[in-house]
């Protein structure tokens, strides 16, 4: 096997740590955790079902390098983002006498990862982990930067905390298990850092097809999306700043997302899709943005969903009751909305005076 490509997040020295990606990885995690944090460890697994294919392949290679492993599985989905769910992980950690030499290893998509590493963010006030993440939602976007957390009834994730992983394995090999729409779901995330901030990334996309499912164009996809998103979360890692710029068109997916439940009508990169679209199409309308027509048609070009419309069974809910929605979202200030809106691909920019007017109208149009 090839070396990984080994990207750096930078941080302040002692929290910086590597993301590591090659196809296979998940049969060298074993010796990569020896070589890096020493022999015999003992790592605590959290997965879902949706992993269950591969747990053969990461436990013989974590119990060949000698550690000691144990096993969780979390609800799949959403599902396993609430105070309850959480609890009981934290009780079986406790309950497995984990303790401050040990590792939790968030096995799974994004949903895992959030939750896995706000679990490790609070037992004994902090325990290390690292994350492989086995989606393509998770290998380019929430395994990396820091971010853990559940949801609350008022909102998607606004229970959680800054908790930086010790390492991310990324194994573009496993995602062939994925269906079509859950890649799908990933390519939002993907093209999303495009979009704030690479526009020679966006003409690359544009150009490679990477959802045809190609390994070397995914590994390099994915190398590209988290090169820019370790970037952004080495200024910024608390989101104070520019960081915000990566939840461009999330203020109307997770409006979207809480109208529907946070069930599967809707997955959160199919939100975040549509809320892109909607996000350009504002930026137009107010007169940012020259290009946004191009970045829509891109999307649909993939057999991405650009419109609310296109949300199969989507409730009955007008724009008035979406903007409700979105009052709940953790970047609302003083009760005034933010917004990520573009200038043009590469080019997003933070709005906390976006015309609201015009945003209900976008909105009105897209159901």
């Amino acid at each position: 096997m090839s070396e990984p490509r080994t990207l750096r997040v930078t941080l302040d020295g002692a929290r910086d740590y590597d993301i590591r990606i090659a196809p296979g990885m998940l049969a060298r995690a074993g010796a990569i955790i020896e070589r890096d944090f020493g022999a015999n460890m003992r790592l605590f697994v959290i997965a879902d079902k949706n992993t269950a294919a591969h747990h053969d392949t990461l436990d013989t290679s974590l119990t060949a390098a000698g550690h000691v492993v144990s096993y969780y599985n979390i609800p799949e989905g959403e599902g396993a983002k609430t105070w309850d769910e959480l609890g009981k992980t934290v009780n079986w950690l406790l309950d497995q006498k984990a303790d401050r030499h040990s590792l939790v290893v968030a096995f799974g998509g994004g949903v895992t990862g959030d939750h896995a590493g706000f679990a490790a963010s609070i037992a004994l006030r902090g325990l290390d982990f690292i994350q492989i993440p086995t989606t393509l939602l998770a290998q380019v976007d929430s395994s990396v930067g820091g971010k853990t957390g559940i949801n609350a009834p008022q909102g998607k994730n606004m229970i959680g905390a800054f908790h930086q992983p010790r390492l991310v394995l990324i194994d573009p090999a496993l995602l062939s298990t994925l269906d079509d729409r859950q890649m799908h779901a990933g390519y939002a995330e993907m093209v999303k850092h495009a979009f704030i901030r690479n526009a020679a990334f966006f003409e690359w996309l544009d150009r490679n097809d990477v959802l045809s499912r190609n390994t070397a164009l995914l590994s390099e996809a994915i190398a590209r999306s988290c090169r820019i998103k370790a970037d952004i979360v080495a200024r910024d890692e608390r989101e104070s700043g520019d960081r915000a710029l990566l939840n461009f068109g999330h203020t109307f997916a997770h409006a979207l997302e809480s109208a529907c439940n946070y069930d599967r009508r809707l997955l959160h990169g199919e939100a975040v899709s549509i809320g892109m679209c909607l996000a350009f199409e504002a930026s137009k309308r107010m007169g940012h943005c020259s290009d946004a027509d191009r970045a829509i048609a891109h999307l649909k070009s993939r057999n991405m969903p650009t419109r609310i419309g296109d949300i199969a069974g989507f409730p009955k809910l007008d724009a008035d009751a979406l903007l409700g929605l979105m009052s709940h979202d953790k970047k609302t200030v003083g009760g005034k909305l933010t917004f990520i809106l573009s200038r043009g691909i590469g080019d997003a920019f933070i709005s906390k005076d976006a015309d609201l007017d015009t945003i209900h109208s976008v909105i009105t149009d897209s159901l």
